[in-house]
């Protein structure tokens, strides 16, 4: 089963980027492993928190994520 986790952060997809999201990840499995991938694919879409990221040892916010 192809699967895909995605992060991002929190509360910056509305429920239609989301399915986007989702929808474009399985499309990509579809072209690699073809048509019968596509009832098996996995995507699952987290939402981190602030200050759920980090980089080299220091914690992101949403300011450095460009989010601000």
């Amino acid at each position: 089963m192809p699967f895909a986790n995605l992060k991002v952060p929190a509360d910056t997809l509305t429920p239609e980027s989301k399915k986007k999201l989702i929808d474009a990840v399985t499309d990509a499995y579809v072209d690699v492993y073809g048509e019968r991938a596509r009832a098996t694919t996995l995507v699952l879409v987290d939402e981190v928190v602030e200050g759920g990221w980090g980089l080299g040892g220091t914690v992101l916010t949403a300011e450095m994520l460009g989010r601000s």
